[in-house]
């Protein structure tokens, strides 16, 4: 007698293969990785062929029927998804699976407020939220492992990505509170070439922070370099140098407690456009544009979840330098 199976354990086979370890499939999808190995324990079983070799303290790698196995089952699910679909339309209800992509600098600022409370407006919807790079962001959106990617224009000029901006992003510096540059409401690129510099090393990122400096005819010095946000801010909080990023979060400090001191940068920057990306030979399903339609209600010059919007830090950083104008202007020659 055949055992069901069931799409969630289908799902989580799927996760296994795309992520080459049952540790890292539970970690992106936020499930027990007994789970995981339970399900695929029971996929194989019940086809009788087995989908991975396991590799001891090194994950796994699909077999060659399990790649043919692998392929089905996500054709299944996409049928299985669009069922919802129909059954929301007729119903009037935003029902059903969505996989939303988050750039991982994003992921614990924006992401969070948008995936939740577009799951407790609506009940019937199941999100599942999964961080990565630019590139593997653009790589899931094209093998239809996400249906939506909150992200940035880096890699979205091919023709099988539709991309729409909602806020834009402007570089500005982090330093530390002991840095000589925290007493300073801005600084240039030609002031920060001349010190040391904490690189985000993530794909893409780390080609548009040197490029404003190659742009500008300028070569940084690169103390060091991480692909972690986190590592970013504890090493510029610890005075290893000073950091470009595009992201404001509300809080100050870095996760050791040490405080961090934003910059004005200078000049006219290339800023990162924050947005949504998607297949574009791929109809978004009903719940999909949703969740879109929520993220066009949430993210803009004046407002994004979890960071300081970049209108209202520009006119921060105006106001304050006309005030200083003001001041410097009123002083006794």
């Amino acid at each position: 007698m055949l055992t069901r199976l069931t799409f969630r354990q289908l799902e989580y086979c799927v996760a296994a293969g795309e992520f080459g370890s049952i540790a890292e499939a539970a970690n992106r999808i936020h499930v027990s990785p007994s789970s995981i190995s339970s399900a695929i324990t029971q996929v194989e079983a019940e086809l009788k062929i087995p989908l991975f070799v396991r590799h001891h303290a090194q994950g796994l790698s699909v077999t060659p029927a399990g790649a043919e196995v692998l392929k089905e089952i996500r054709n299944l699910l996409d049928q299985a998804m669009a069922l919802y679909d129909v059954a929301g339309n007729v119903q009037s209800e935003v029902r059903g699976p969505v996989r939303v992509g988050c750039f991982t600098t994003l992921a614990a600022m924006v992401a969070p407020e948008l995936c939740q409370g577009f799951a407790r407006a609506h009940p019937q919807a199941k999100v599942t939220q999964i961080e990565d790079h630019q590139e593997g962001l653009i790589d899931k959106l094209r093998t239809a492992q996400i249906d939506v990617a909150i992200t940035y224009d880096l890699l979205v000029a091919e023709s099988d990505i539709a991309f729409e901006p909602l806020a834009s992003l402007p570089p500005h510096v982090i330093v530390s509170e002991l840095n000589p540059l925290a007493n300073h409401r801005s600084t240039t690129l030609e002031e920060l070439a001349q010190r040391p510099m904490v690189l985000l090393d993530l794909p893409l990122s780390r080609d548009y922070f040197l490029s404003l400096f190659r742009e500008a005819g300028l070569s940084p010095l690169i103390s060091a370099r991480t692909g972690s946000p986190d590592v970013v801010r504890s090493l510029v909080a610890n005075d290893v140098g000073y950091s470009l990023v595009n992201v404001r979060p509300r809080n100050h400090h870095s996760l050791d407690g040490k405080k961090l001191v934003n910059l004005h940068l200078s000049g006219n920057h290339r800023p990162m456009k924050l947005g949504l990306a998607w297949a574009s030979e791929q109809k978004p399903r009903h719940v999909v544009e949703a969740f879109m339609h929520r993220c066009r209600s949430f993210i803009s010059n004046e407002y994004i979840p979890g960071m300081a919007a970049p209108g209202r830090a520009a006119r921060s950083v105006k106001s304050t330098v006309a005030a200083e104008t003001t001041a410097a202007g009123k002083q006794p020659s």
